[in-house]
């Protein structure tokens, strides 16, 4: 084949792309931030919690804010893609409108892993915003496990609430948790799960119900200043895996543990508590979450 011949012109354009360049050893993250709505900034009551209160419009805003804080501060930390999971009740509180544009979410409640959900070992961080401490916390806003109906729950013998719970998974998984933000009982307790977490505390709680405010503005700096350390400072681990989960629930009703009796291997070892084993944390998860939302008891 004959050869072609190029003939370049004398004057030659130069295009110069620039690359953004994100912190050293934090490129390419991709981190999952799970949203909750009482440890949100400037919630404090009742009305603002679910659809029906009067106050729940604003409170949804709110929570979108603190996500959105916590999405700058990802993407800060060299995350180059964020799945924001709504966590609360419905799990249908954030827009889509009202959040960063760069972000995917997942949205309503019917989900087998909860505020877990879409979690894998794909990700390279877990950021958990809005939390709260766990049931029967005696100082701690909104202080509740799941849905409202645990009294307590183990797993493997430690008492732990929703960011305990979930911390386990991302164990699981070998993604680390690197920050949390809620009122100062949640963090705490949060910290004695995870570790060396970046906290942002957003309020202080005086008992279950009375609040100290922080200026949103402060708090929100805080919770992007917590996500973009905890995000570029992440680094995977091998992940922890027990040989089983061994899990007791204690319940504020003696319904759910005549009702789960129904179930393989769930054992009611008191008229409100309920105990059983699953090979996997997944496992033990989904089957916790079953129990906690899915039984109705009216």
């Amino acid at each position: 084949m004959r050869a072609a011949r190029f003939f370049v012109p004398a004057f030659v354009a130069f295009v110069v792309f620039v690359v953004p360049v994100t912190p050293a050893g934090a490129q390419g993250k991709k981190v999952y931030i799970s949203v909750d709505m009482e440890g949100i900034s400037g919630v404090n009551g009742d009305d603002q919690t679910s659809a029906g209160g009067a106050e729940y419009g604003r409170a949804r805003k709110l929570m979108a804010e603190d996500a959105n804080a916590a999405i700058r501060g990802a993407f800060e930390g060299g995350a180059t893609e964020v799945v924001v999971n709504d966590s609360h009740g419905s799990q249908r509180n954030l827009l889509p409108e009202d959040l960063d544009p760069r972000v995917r979410l997942i949205s309503h409640s019917f989900k087998r892993y909860g505020m877990m959900e879409g979690l894998d070992d794909t990700f390279d961080a877990i950021v958990f915003v809005g939390y709260h401490a766990k049931a029967d916390a005696p100082r701690g806003v909104f202080a509740h496990t799941g849905s409202g109906v645990v009294r307590d729950l183990q797993v493997n013998g430690v008492s732990v609430g929703e960011g305990g719970m979930n911390a386990a998974l991302a164990r699981w998984y070998g993604v680390p948790v690197v920050a949390v933000s809620g009122d100062d009982t949640a963090v705490e307790e949060v910290t004695r799960s995870v570790p060396g977490i970046r906290g942002a505390v957003v309020k202080r709680a005086i008992n279950t119900r009375a609040v100290e405010l922080r200026p949103l503005a402060d708090a929100r700096k805080d919770i992007q200043a917590a996500a973009r350390e905890g995000v570029q400072s992440a680094r995977k681990s091998t992940p922890e895996r027990a040989a089983a989960y061994q899990v007791r629930m204690q319940f504020r009703n003696f319904i759910i543990p005549e009702v789960a009796a129904a179930f393989s291997d769930i054992t009611v070892v008191a008229p409100d508590t309920v105990q059983f084993q699953r090979a996997s944390m997944p496992e033990a998860y989904r089957l916790i979450r079953v129990l906690y939302r899915f039984i109705n008891t009216n």
